[in-house]
């Protein structure tokens, strides 16, 4: 559409966002193309920064685009099925997951800029995250284990052990 709107081709960014798995910048200026909007990469760009969207890697592998507005916590949800299990003492909340898969859920959980979480450190099928508040443990590690809909272990002994 010639004649568009910045805010007539974010919609229909958003759109599109919403209902398609679109994984790069040139598949959207594609569809946008369909569509009949014109646009350069440096705008397309600038429209999924102001409409807070975010590539999120999927659990098979690729990435597609998804919207903030969709929820902090939907990189978080598309990782179901990666995390294991959730432990927290004190002061750690201790997630395992599928060998492999700790650096794509520790990078959704600091994408998902979590109240409560200050960081993360991932190993292979590991991860810490460390709680910004000293006694926000356990209430993380319960709201970590809601959103990648893994089973919260209590801690043995100190330390945490993986699930049987």
């Amino acid at each position: 559409m010639n004649g568009a709107s910045p805010e007539q081709r974010r919609q229909a960014v958003a759109r599109l966002l919403r209902h398609a798995r679109i994984g790069t910048q040139e598949a959207l200026l594609s569809a946008l193309r369909r569509e009949g909007f014109r646009a350069t990469q440096a705008t397309l760009s600038r429209d999924l920064a102001r409409l807070g969207a975010r590539r999120v890697l999927r659990p098979g592998g690729g990435a597609v685009y998804e919207l903030a507005e969709e929820g902090a916590d939907a990189g978080l949800s598309a990782l179901r099925g990666l995390a294991l299990s959730v432990t927290a003492n004190g002061s750690l909340v201790v997630v395992r997951t599928r060998v492999g898969s700790a650096p794509a859920v520790a990078r959704a959980v600091d994408l998902a800029r979590l109240e409560g979480v200050l960081g993360t450190i991932a190993g292979d099928d590991t991860i810490f995250v460390a709680p910004s508040r000293e006694r926000g443990a356990r209430a993380l590690a319960s709201r970590l284990g809601s959103l990648l809909a893994a089973p919260v272990v209590p801690a043995v002994g100190g330390a945490a052990r993986s699930p049987p």
